[in-house]
């Protein structure tokens, strides 16, 4: 049953994509997708009757892919699988680390060796007198 609703499920998003991609851009920010074409009569497949058409296809391949989304969902709690997460184990740890106490001020980082002072990069000048 699980392996059904989850071909259903692929079989819908790949739908939706599809159909998603078919329809017609409505920002008109670099000219594209702007203007239409005539064709006269009430026609299922005009400019406006092909969107109408496929904006309800894509409200309709959502609804079914939240459905199976759900029940995806039911299926796999039912099973009692859990989460990932709680089945995975803390690593163990070892004697000669030791966890800082929290608020003691101490960091985890190592602690550096203070360093050296700088030096200038190129020799002092000795001044020389200047002469009138």
């Amino acid at each position: 049953m699980e392996t059904l609703i989850l071909v259903i499920h692929l079989i819908i998003a790949l739908a939706l994509i599809g159909v998603v991609l078919l329809q017609r851009s409505e920002g008109g920010a670099l000219g594209i997708g702007g203007g239409g074409g005539g064709g006269g009569g009430g026609n299922l497949f005009t400019a406006r009757g092909v969107g109408n058409a496929l904006t309800r296809t894509t409200a309709y391949l959502a609804v079914a892919f939240f459905c199976t989304s759900i029940a995806l969902t039911v299926i796999a709690t039912q099973r009692g699988g859990g989460s990932i997460v709680d089945s995975v184990t803390p690593p163990a740890a070892t004697g000669n680390q030791t966890a800082p106490a929290e608020g003691s001020g101490s960091s985890v980082l190592p602690q550096l060796a203070p360093a050296a002072p700088a030096q200038p990069a190129a020799p002092a000048q000795p001044q020389v007198p200047v002469t009138p």
